[in-house]
Parts: structure tokens; C-alpha cells; sequence
């Protein structure tokens, strides 16, 4: 059985009785954020936070070329403590990871330091990309849509918790972005909701496959055969993935 499964049915089970009966609470995620953005994270305690989130997100944050799992490592630290507050506030639906985010499993001050760890994580230098088939059309309408607010290079706004998009996988930004479309994801910005409305199935798909090209800087690459040395013999699949075109953003 796939280890993340494993692990979200013995945490569920055992969590899922003392749940809070609450709908999404934008306040209480608000506040959570802002708690976190001011404490002083701990890494070596993100370090022992992160072991149940690399079965899903893998030791490296580097998540699935399928899509599965997103691509986490080098996140802002800023975005990932919004989103995990958002979770457990239930203004982020996330069946699967709502069990690990609230309260008696993650305290304010482990996402501050869970977050801080993974923002440091070199990236996956081979993340899953399209076809390559309707780029211009995907170069034009990121620049219409998304430069404003994502970055010109997908590079993100920390501040204002906007996600780095750089190096994420093709099949997770296209899930999301249906999402995001379709009102499954609450805590989306609404002016992007209204924004993306029209999109079609192939503007989504050229749109999302350049933007999975754009690539992060150098420095934040792992280089060839890298391991998070935290996590030297943990379980790890076995993938082969399709080598994509190049990327059309240069580094």
C-alpha cells in the first residue's frame, strides 16, 4: 500500500473524531498567518516536523512529476505557513493533509519552523512539464493574466503571499488552476476567479505548460544526484521520467 496512504489513515483515524465542527474560517487562518510570520522559526525542529510530510512531498520537497504532489521545496516560507493555516481553517479544502495541520498534530510555532525548513530546500531540476505544443499562446496569455501578480518570471511576491510558481509540476498547476476556476479552492484570490472564468480547456493547458517551464535561478537547483542529507536512507519511489523540451524561460 503507498506509504501515504498508510500514514493519513492512522493519523485520520485517530484525529478525525476530535475534529472541529466548523466551516472556513478566514479570521482564524488570518490571524494564524500572522502569529507565524512573527515567531522565530526553529529548523532543527521544522527538521523533525517535516518527516511526515516527505512520505507525500518525498524527503526533497519535490512532490510528483504527475502531479499528485506539489513541488514545495524553495517555497516561500511566507506562502506555505498561508496555506497550511488555510487547511486547517477548512478555507483551503485538502481532505488529505487537514489531519496533519490541525492543532493537536501542528502547533502555531511548528508551521513557522516546518515552513522556514522547506523554504530552504534546493529544487528538482527535472519538474514534470507539458507537451511544449502551444507555448506562444502560453507566453501570451501568462503575460496578460498572471506576470502582474506571480512575477514576470513566476518568481512570486513573498509578502504578499503570492506562490513562487517556478519549477512546479504541469499536471499539479493545471489541477489547481481548474480549482481555483471552479470555486474548489476558497481561499483563491476572487479577482483571479473572475479573471480566469473564460479560460478555455486549451488556453489552461498552454498557459500552465509555459508556465511550468519557467525555471528558478540556478542557485536554488539541486545539483545531479542530490539527496536532503536529513533524510539519507528514507524510503524514496522509484520514478523514470519523460526528459521534457527545454525550458523556454531562461535561467
Amino acid at each position: 500500500m503507498n506509504p501515504c496512504l498508510v500514514l493519513a489513515l492512522t493519523l485520520a483515524l485517530g484525529l478525525t473524531a476530535s475534529l472541529p465542527a466548523r466551516a472556513d474560517d478566514p479570521e482564524s487562518a488570518a490571524k494564524e498567518v500572522n502569529q507565524a510570520l512573527h515567531l522565530k522559526p526553529n529548523l532543527e525542529n521544522g527538521r523533525k516536523v517535516y518527516l511526515i510530510c516527505s512520505v507525500c512531498h518525498q524527503p526533497e520537497g519535490w512532490g510528483s512529476v504527475n502531479g499528485a504532489y506539489p513541488q514545495i521545496a524553495g517555497q516561500y516560507a511566507s506562502v506555505t505557513i498561508k496555506q497550511l493555516a488555510d487547511i486547517r481553517a477548512r478555507n483551503r479544502d485538502n481532505p488529505t493533509m487537514l489531519p496533519f495541520t490541525m492543532s493537536k498534530t501542528l502547533s502555531i510555532q511548528d508551521i513557522a519552523d516546518v515552513s522556514a525548513y522547506i523554504e530552504h530546500f534546493p529544487m528538482d531540476p527535472h519538474n514534470g512539464m507539458g507537451p511544449g505544443t502551444d507555448l506562444e499562446l502560453g507566453k501570451r496569455l501568462y503575460a496578460e493574466n498572471c506576470a502582474e501578480c506571480h512575477g514576470d518570471r513566476g518568481q512570486g511576491v513573498p509578502d504578499k503571499h503570492m506562490p513562487m510558481l517556478q519549477g512546479q509540476h504541469y499536471r499539479y498547476l493545471i489541477r489547481q488552476f481548474e480549482w481555483i476556476r471552479d470555486g474548489k479552492r476558497r481561499n483563491a484570490d476572487q479577482e483571479m476567479v473572475k479573471q480566469i472564468q473564460g479560460f478555455s480547456s486549451r488556453d489552461i493547458a498552454a498557459i500552465m505548460d509555459y508556465t511550468s517551464r519557467l525555471a528558478p535561478p540556478l542557485e536554488m537547483v539541486a545539483l545531479p544526484g542530490y539527496v536532503n542529507p536529513d533524510f539519507p536512507s528514507f524510503w524514496r519511489p522509484r520514478v523514470t521520467l519523460v526528459r521534457p523540451m527545454e525550458k523556454v524561460a531562461e535561467r
